[in-house]
């Protein structure tokens, strides 16, 4: 095992023989972003005003669609269409080229599809049944006005004299799109499906304590784009009682218009999940909120980049692991509150095809509780 300048104490780096690489020899294609995701809701004009609360700007909205961006050049952050009830439809990421999508669509029997408003897409979907969508060509917005961040005074080092810092109490500007959390009954066999499909790699698994035999069960995965450094994780994917999604990431400036953006969203009456604090994997300061639907999201500043040479990190799954500093991690934000869903959720994990049995029930259970 090769020492690697990102070890730290949680994690040590590099694969034992015999464990899981972290990445695919010959992966159909590779991926370079996440383009959006998509979600379903059953009131748009309330969804709009968290939007706008949270700090999305808005670029599309009809009677039956919600299409919603960053501060930073890029595609929509999301698009949500209008239907009976909430819920995720899926993540739709960003190919290379145009011919990734020929070479994807052969892969898994899909079909190259235009989409609205410009753009190819291939939709596929993962052993567990989720949807996920490859795009190429969409367009792209210029950037917007972005929110500065403010000049600090560290230490020995004065970037500040004869001012005050005053950040308004208004929405954090959302810069971009960071990442998506799923959960899923067949972590592994998922796992290598965005391995091999989409070219990802992974930053840090995690592993349930006195399980490690019997391999990850939590992976942070990041695009393979070579030298050039990229996100920590793009993705995050867990093993779990629950199919489907679990929360996703907003970049902010930095702290204080995370903080003073929270403070802002708790004055219109939304709820705060977990935060402040700073993660372990992937560094990212975090604040979570639930929106009207209790759909979980993350204002996030300052995350880790790696470039494609970093191995994968390894360390024992925990609620107490999760952060460097910050409040104890909330049942809320955990999803361990008892409650009929959670039930019948893992009734059924442990009846069907799925890698969850009652060892690993109850070790996730104690994970979270750690």
């Amino acid at each position: 095992m090769r020492t690697d300048p990102h070890q730290d104490s949680h994690s040590e780096r590099g694969a034992l023989r015999g464990e899981h690489p972290g990445r695919a020899a010959d992966p159909v294609i590779k991926v370079v972003d996440l383009a959006w995701l998509e979600f379903v809701k059953p009131d748009l004009d309330r969804a709009e005003r968290f939007a706008r609360d949270f700090g999305f700007a808005v670029t599309v909205r009809t009677p039956d669609e919600l299409r919603l961006r960053g501060a930073l050049p890029g595609t929509d952050c999301l698009r949500v269409r209008g239907g009976p009830r909430p819920g995720f439809a899926g993540p739709v990421f960003q190919a290379a080229a145009s011919a990734d999508l020929d070479r994807l669509a052969r892969a898994t029997g899909g079909v190259v599809q235009d989409v609205d408003g410009g753009g190819r897409r291939v939709t596929a979907r993962t052993p567990s049944g989720l949807e996920v969508g490859v795009v190429h060509g969409a367009p792209a917005y210029g950037g917007l006005e972005l929110q500065p961040p403010l000049g600090l005074n560290t230490g020995g080092l004065v970037t500040r004299t004869n001012a005050g810092q005053r950040p308004p109490r208004a929405p954090a500007t959302v810069e971009r799109l960071g990442h998506v959390v799923l959960s899923t009954r067949v972590f592994r066999r998922d796992l290598d499906w965005f391995l091999e499909h989409l070219g990802l790699i992974v930053s840090d698994f995690l592993h349930l304590d006195g399980q490690r035999e019997r391999g990850p069960t939590m992976a942070f995965l990041r695009c393979d784009r070579g030298a050039e450094p990229a996100d920590h994780h793009t993705l995050a994917l867990h093993l779990g009682p629950h199919l489907g999604y679990v929360h996703s990431a907003y970049q902010v400036a930095d702290l204080d218009a995370l903080a003073a953006g929270g403070e802002y969203l708790k004055e219109r009456g939304y709820r705060r999940s977990w935060g402040i604090g700073r993660h372990i994997q992937g560094s990212q300061i975090f604040d979570y909120w639930r929106d009207p639907d209790r759909l979980l999201l993350e204002h996030f500043t300052d995350g880790d980049l790696f470039d494609a040479s970093v191995e994968p990190g390894w360390a024992a799954m925990s609620s107490s692991g999760l952060a460097q500093w910050g409040p104890p991690a909330t049942a809320d934000f955990l999803g361990s509150r008892p409650s009929p869903a959670l039930l019948r959720d893992a009734v059924a994990a442990l009846r069907g095809d799925t890698e969850i049995d009652i060892p690993r029930l109850l070790a996730l259970a104690k994970a979270m509780s750690a």
